[in-house]
């Protein structure tokens, strides 16, 4: 094999990095989560509190896809709601979480 097409083979195998960093992801942020029958669930009405299993003031999750990559506090930026990170989740113990 050449050195010319061993390097086409390279770059075939390479993601170019301006369409990597065009896709889309889901961010979305945790504040905590609950396990409740359904017979619970259906007696939920307006004004119904649903108790979290996080304690009031801890950091929140920020997700992405589905799978926590930091955390943080809520913010109010210009009237809505942003997250402020204090921890990002090292790519080592994400992967871990895969």
């Amino acid at each position: 094999m050449s050195d010319e097409n061993s390097n086409e083979m390279v770059e075939k195998d390479t993601i170019n990095p301006d369409v990597l960093e065009n896709i889309p992801v889901t961010l979305s942020i945790e504040v905590g989560r609950a396990v409740i029958k359904i017979r619970d669930l259906m007696r939920l009405t307006q004004g119904s509190v649903v108790e979290l299993d996080r304690i009031a003031g801890e950091p929140l999750d920020l997700l992405v896809n589905n799978t926590v990559v930091a955390q943080g506090e809520v913010v109010l930026v210009n009237d809505r709601y942003g997250i402020r990170l204090t921890r990002v989740v090292p790519a080592s113990e994400r992967m871990k979480n895969l």
